[in-house]
């Protein structure tokens, strides 16, 4: 036991920087978590007002339900604003130990997944609405009623759109796979088709289920990868 703790003692100083940092990451997601709380009602409102579509009630089913969409609304976005956070001080934390050029490719890839992220979800956002415009249309055809939980209905929105912006960041995880040459280009070439297959499935999962928005939802992202390919070529 003594010489363990000699040997890790060196690393002591760390541990602790780094149980510093990850301690002030859960003290600010449990702030945001509360924030998020609170703010739930104009976020929801919002939502609302955006995605108003005609012949559309949207309902509660529960005296209660509010509540728990509080807490989902607090937690995605406590979770999006700690995640960036997160990995600055990650950043902080491993930047003594890496050279002047990764530092820079870092600082840079800032902007681009912000950017990628904004897309992503606003992209989700745009493809939802529509689709489900169409959708509470076909239904009316079929002369049924489109009463939708509020519960499901703004929580699907939310996750869908968020992780379409999280997915969005693939190039960027693809092109540091690239440039540390865990991977190279012939590798994501040879294995397209499975990649391809990948993403359609993933996609799949994703509200709305009908083939019309899953082939406008994958298109992009087909894109991304072929785009990746084309820089790192």
């Amino acid at each position: 036991m003594v010489r363990w703790t000699t040997k890790l003692k060196p690393f002591f100083p760390y541990l602790e920087d780094l149980r510093r940092r990850l301690y002030a990451t859960v003290v600010l997601f449990c702030i945001l978590f509360g924030v998020g709380i609170f703010a739930s009602r104009w976020v929801i409102a919002y939502l609302l007002i955006f995605f108003h579509i005609k012949g559309v009630t949207v309902a509660t089913t529960s005296p209660f339900q509010l509540a728990g969409l509080a807490v989902d609304v607090g937690f995605l976005l406590a979770t999006c604003i700690t995640l960036p956070v997160c990995m600055f001080l990650l950043y902080q934390f491993v930047s003594p130990a890496i050279t002047p050029r990764e530092r820079w490719a870092i600082i840079l890839s800032v902007p681009v997944s912000i950017l990628l992220f904004v897309f992503g979800a606003g992209y989700g956002f745009l493809i939802l609405y529509y689709s489900l415009d169409a959708l509470a249309l076909f239904n009316q055809s079929l002369g049924l009623a489109n009463i939708w939980d509020i519960g499901s209905f703004i929580s699907e929105v939310l996750v869908t759109s968020l992780l379409l912006g999280l997915v969005f960041q693939f190039p960027l995880i693809m092109s540091a796979l690239l440039r540390v040459g865990l991977i190279d280009t012939a590798f994501l070439r040879r294995h397209r088709r499975e990649a391809y297959f990948a993403i359609v499935i993933f996609v799949a999962l994703l509200p709305p289920t009908d083939g019309l928005s899953l082939l406008i939802m994958t298109a992009p992202l087909l894109l991304l990868y072929e785009v990746v390919l084309l820089t790192h070529y």
